[in-house]
C-alpha cells in the first residue's frame, strides 16, 4: 500500500474520489490477512500450549429448549456444601488387608491374653480395654519377575519299554524365553500406557532384568504375527457394522538413510452404537499407511455399504455414493470457537453460532441411549427447527461479511456439508458428531509425544494391530493386559477357522482380572 503526500493529492474531486476507493479497499484486504494471520497463530499457540477442551458456558441459553435445560440441570452433580464434611476415603474393598497392631509402651510386665499391657505405666494399676483406633492407606508392593521351571519326567515300561512324557506346553514365542504374562505386559505398556521399549528395559533393570531394546522389539514383531488373525477378524466384525466412525492422525516415521523422520498415517474406524441403545460390542481397528492417499481408505473399506461417519478430508469422497456420507457437527464448530477464542465477545456473529449448535447438543444429551426411532422422533421434532433456523441465519450471514473473512469460511464449511451435517436427524442410528473416532486416537496422540517416531513402516503396522487389541479390550470394560495374557496364552494352539472366538466380549467370561479392573 503506498501512501501519497497531501501535496501529492489530485485537484481533480473524481480523481481522489477513485484513489480512496482503491485506498479503502487495501485497507479493507489488509485488515483480512491480519485477521487471517492472527487467528492462525492463535490456533497455532492453542494447539501447543493451550488447553484442548473447547467447552462453551455461556449464559444465554434461550435457543435451549427449556424442558432439554432442565434436563440438563438436572444431570449435574449438586456442589458439595461448605460444611459436608470430610471426602470419601474409603479404598477399595478388593484389595488384600494386612493388619499391623501398635502396641502402647509399659513399663509393667504384665500382659493379658492378647498380649496387651494390662499395667499402667503411672501407677501400676490394671488397665481395661477402651476400643481402638483404626486408620487406613494405601501401600504398593512392586511388580515382580518370576521363573517357572517346567519339569517333564520321561517314564518307561519295564516290559515293552515304551517311554511316555507329556507334551510340552506351547508358547506364545517357539523356544523363547518370554511367557505371555510377560508378553502382554511389555505390549500393553509400550501401546496402552504409552511407555517406550528403551524405557521399559531401564525399568526392568532396575528389577535385575537385562532385556535388551532390540530382544523387545522382536517380541513385538512376533505377538504382531501371532495376532495378525485375530485383528483380521476385528475388522470384519467392525465393517459389518451398518454405520462406521472413521478418522486418521499423522505419525513420524523413520526415514533409514536420510537422518530424519517422514509422516505417516494411522487410520482407525470404530463401530459404536451404544448410543443408539446397540447391544453390540463397541470395537476399533487401526490401519497403518505410510502416506494419506485417498486409495487407502478405499482399500480399507473395501465391500463395506453403510453409513461412513468422517470430516471433511477429501479422500472418503470416492467412497460416497455405495456409502451414505454422515459429517460431524464437532467439525462444523471448531472454526467459530477458534473466531471466539480469538475476541471472546459473547455477542458476537461466532458466539451467537455457538449458542445455536450448543442447542442442538443439549438434545443429544437427552436422547442419547435411547432406541433409534425415539432418538429420530426427538430430533426431528426438535433439532428439525432448530437447524432451519441456523441455515437461514448462515445464508443471512455471508450476506453481512466479506467472502474472504473468517467468518464466511466458517459458514461455508457447514453450508457445503449442509445434507451430510443433518442427516442424523431423520436417521436415529447416525450420531452428531463423530467423536467416537476421535475419543480412539487421543491415545496414539499421547503415544508419538513419548516414542517421537516408529521406526518403519512395519512398525507402523504392527503398533496399529497392537492398537486394534487394546482399544478394543478397554471399549468394552476389560483390562487390556488381563486380555492379552488370556489370548497369549491360547492363541498359538487355537484352531483358525475359531479365531473370532478370541474377541474381547467373547473371551470375557474366561478373563482373570477382577470385575474392578474391567470398568477403566
Amino acid at each position: 500500500m503506498v501512501f501519497v503526500p497531501t501535496d501529492e493529492l489530485p485537484d481533480d474531486t473524481q480523481l481522489l474520489k477513485q484513489q480512496l476507493h482503491a485506498s479503502q479497499s487495501e485497507v479493507r484486504r489488509l485488515k483480512l490477512v491480519v485477521d487471517k494471520l492472527t487467528l492462525q497463530l492463535a490456533r497455532r499457540l492453542r494447539s501447543q500450549f493451550g488447553a484442548s477442551s473447547e467447552r462453551f458456558d455461556d449464559p444465554q441459553t434461550s435457543l435451549i429448549e427449556p424442558q432439554v435445560l432442565d434436563e440438563i440441570t438436572a444431570r449435574r452433580p449438586a456442589a458439595p456444601a461448605a460444611n459436608a464434611g470430610t471426602l470419601d476415603r474409603s479404598l477399595p474393598t478388593h484389595l488384600p488387608r494386612e493388619q499391623q497392631l501398635i502396641r502402647p509402651e509399659a513399663t509393667s510386665a504384665h500382659h493379658d491374653a492378647q498380649g496387651l499391657p494390662c499395667g499402667c505405666t503411672a501407677c501400676g494399676a490394671r488397665l481395661r480395654p477402651l476400643g481402638a483406633d483404626v486408620s487406613h492407606h494405601l501401600e504398593y508392593v512392586p511388580g515382580r519377575f518370576k521363573v517357572i521351571r517346567t519339569v517333564r519326567p520321561k517314564l518307561a515300561c519295564t516290559k515293552c519299554e515304551t517311554i511316555f512324557q507329556a507334551a510340552a506346553p506351547s508358547r506364545p514365542i517357539p523356544r523363547g524365553v518370554a511367557g505371555p504374562g510377560l508378553l502382554a505386559h511389555v505390549m500393553v505398556g509400550k501401546f496402552c500406557d504409552h511407555i517406550p521399549l528403551h524405557r521399559q528395559s531401564r525399568i526392568y533393570a532396575r528389577d535385575g532384568v537385562d532385556i535388551d531394546r532390540g530382544t523387545l522389539a522382536g517380541w513385538v514383531a512376533q505377538v504382531h504375527a501371532l495376532l495378525d488373525p485375530l485383528v483380521a477378524s476385528l475388522g470384519r466384525y467392525v465393517l459389518a457394522s451398518a454405520k462406521v466412525h472413521a478418522d486418521d492422525t499423522p505419525v513420524k516415521v523413520l526415514a533409514p538413510g536420510l537422518g530424519k523422520t517422514r509422516t505417516g498415517r494411522l487410520w482407525v474406524y470404530v463401530r459404536d452404537d451404544r448410543p443408539a441403545a446397540s447391544t453390540d460390542p463397541p470395537a476399533a481397528w487401526y490401519r497403518y499407511t505410510p502416506d494419506r492417499k485417498g486409495e487407502h481408505p478405499r482399500s480399507h473399506l473395501a465391500g463395506f455399504g453403510g453409513i461412513l461417519q468422517a470430516d471433511a478430508y477429501g479422500g472418503w469422497n470416492a467412497l460416497y455414493g455405495p456409502v451414505t456420507e454422515a459429517a460431524c457437527w464437532a467439525h462444523a464448530r471448531r472454526p467459530w470457537w477458534d473466531l471466539y477464542e480469538q475476541h471472546r465477545d459473547d455477542t458476537g456473529l461466532a458466539a451467537q453460532a455457538l449458542r445455536r449448535i450448543q442447542a442442538l447438543y443439549a438434545i443429544e444429551a437427552e436422547v442419547r441411549g435411547r432406541p433409534p426411532d425415539e432418538r429420530r422422533q426427538a430430533r426431528q421434532a426438535r433439532a428439525g427447527p432448530l437447524l432451519t433456523e441456523l441455515h437461514q441465519w448462515l445464508h443471512a450471514l455471508l450476506t453481512k461479511v466479506s467472502t474472504k473473512s473468517e467468518l464466511a469460511k466458517a459458514a461455508r464449511y457447514s453450508l457445503v456439508r449442509w445434507t451430510a451435517l443433518t442427516r442424523y436427524v431423520d436417521d436415529g442410528r447416525i450420531d452428531i458428531d463423530n467423536s467416537a473416532a476421535e475419543r480412539a486416537l487421543r491415545g496414539v496422540a499421547i503415544g508419538r509425544s513419548n516414542y517421537l517416531f516408529m521406526g518403519s513402516d512395519d512398525g507402523g503396522r504392527r503398533a496399529a494391530s497392537l492398537y486394534s487389541l487394546v482399544e478394543t479390550a478397554r471399549l468394552n470394560g476389560l483390562d487390556p493386559e488381563g486380555y492379552l495374557r488370556n489370548v497369549l496364552e491360547r492363541i498359538a494352539e487355537h484352531p483358525i477357522n475359531c479365531i473370532d472366538e478370541l474377541l474381547p466380549w467373547n473371551i470375557v467370561g474366561r478373563s482373570q482380572q477382577p470385575q474392578h479392573r474391567q470398568a477403566a
